[in-house]
């Protein structure tokens, strides 16, 4: 990767965010940013679509975004938001001939901009197995008579189980095979946004027939719907004029319809009126698969014993493995060979978790070893520099890795009050984001904890 080419910086930004957030809340909130310009005073510059983005990026994904691209150079000193309006996407003047011009943004890469489709999700890319068949041919059959065999589609399972790429996988292959029909993706936090921006602009009516002209609607991670009760009534009143003119609907969620909490009952049944499927747990066969499919795609081949161990080493998701793979295959480019054995084992050791049933003395143990110092000393009232670190990384880690209260850590540590906890917490937290070494650090002892 060349640091200094922004289209090739954003894009390993977004590998890597993907990794730490939903896929719903990758596509609401990355698809219209990118990276205008990097300032020659080591300052990236993102372009973002409104003000509201802009203050959800500062409030939620400052700190993620910031401690990435720190971990790609020490150059790059804070990252600042600059409003880019999406219907132009023009450069501010003052921002014009730097680096030549102005890198596409991800949609111009990934998102077809007029049905937010991501062309890479189809289904010669989707890998099955028998924790996904039937949801796969339930896709299948849906597309054989849209709007009449299974309408609506209702899938759901686990996060990162694949569900964004099978409903997305439909989008597109409808698009195939009915080239004269309209489709559209959202998720269902960008239609609670959009009508909400709709009727503080007066604009409702608009908003209500944007929906009702496509042939094809397909909304993920429709739980999010939960508590907007205006949204539901509206998605109500959608679901019915469509599914009344036998247009398409698909959705995507965590759970079942039945599962989703504080919605109107009236929209859970049409929820689940037409065909529900789970994706359920990957078998290490799929993983394997998986693995194989994703590292091919790059030109990378790995050998079985890189394939089964990347695939057995840990039970996650299968963006969380995916993630994996991308690291081994970031590797593998970088030194032009594809990975042994020991250099895998090395550089997938910030995905291992530790384990939440862990003890306190534990983890005071492995921090103290860790750091070279007396583990009694962590007990104690000293402050000496040498001891306040490691304790703060304790209860950072404490807190973070496995959600124990405050108090009940100052209690554990020497019995501390818990107002001090929380500002060793917080401290932490802030320094990780900006402090490379201690970022290391703090992923060597969680390797420790395993």
């Amino acid at each position: 990767m060349d640091k200094g080419n922004p289209r090739e910086l954003w894009e390993y930004m977004l590998t890597q965010v993907e990794l730490s957030i939903s896929p719903a809340n990758f596509n609401t909130w990355f698809r219209n940013s990118f990276i205008v310009r990097i300032g020659e005073d080591g300052v990236v510059y993102l372009g973002v679509p409104s003000q509201f983005f802009k203050d959800w990026y500062l409030k939620k994904f400052h700190a993620l975004l910031l401690k990435i691209v720190r971990d790609v150079s020490y150059e790059f000193r804070n990252i600042e938001y600059l409003i880019v309006k999406d219907e132009h996407r023009k450069i501010p003047r003052e921002n014009r001939n730097i680096r030549g011009a102005l890198e596409l943004p991800l949609d111009e890469f990934y998102i077809n901009k007029s049905d937010n489709l991501n062309p890479r999700y189809t289904f010669d890319t989707f890998v099955i197995g028998s924790f996904n068949e039937l949801a796969y041919a339930a896709a299948q059959a849906t597309l054989e008579r849209p709007g009449i065999t299974y309408n609506p589609l209702f899938v759901y399972g686990d996060t990162g189980r694949g569900k964004t790429h099978l409903v997305q996988a439909v989008g597109n292959q409808f698009k195939k095979q009915y080239p004269g029909r309209k489709v559209f993706y959202l998720t269902s936090e960008k239609f609670v946004i959009d009508y909400t921006d709709s009727v503080q602009a007066g604009t409702a009516n608009r908003f209500k027939d944007k929906y009702r002209h496509y042939d094809l609607l397909i909304m993920d991670d429709v739980q999010f719907l939960s508590k907007k009760e205006r949204s539901e009534e509206e998605l109500f009143h959608l679901f019915n004029a469509l599914h009344d003119t036998n247009k398409q609907i698909v959705f995507s969620s965590d759970r079942p319809p039945v599962a989703i909490p504080d919605i109107a009952e009236r929209l859970k049944g049409r929820l689940a009126s037409g065909m529900t499927v789970d994706i359920g747990e990957p078998d290490s066969e799929s993983r394997m698969a998986i693995v194989r499919r994703k590292a091919s795609s790059h030109g990378v081949l790995l050998s079985d014993e890189v394939v089964e161990y990347v695939a057995t080493s840990m039970n996650g998701s299968i963006r969380e493995l995916e993630g994996m793979v991308n690291s081994i295959i970031c590797h593998a480019q970088v030194k032009g060979l594809s990975p042994d054995i020991a250099e895998v084992r090395q550089s997938l050791r910030s995905f291992t978790r530790p384990q939440k049933n862990i003890s306190v003395k534990n983890v005071v143990d492995k921090v103290a070893e860790y750091y070279g110092i007396d583990e009694e000393s962590i007990y104690e009232k000293t402050r000496r520099r040498e001891v306040v670190r490691p304790r703060q990384v304790i209860m950072y880690i404490l807190r973070e890795d496995f959600s124990i209260s405050y108090p009940t850590i100052g209690t554990k540590l020497g019995g501390r009050d818990h107002t001090t906890v929380i500002h060793s917490c917080e401290k932490i937290k802030r320094e990780v984001v900006v402090n490379n070494e201690l970022a290391k650090e703090i992923q060597n002892i969680r390797t420790l904890l395993v």
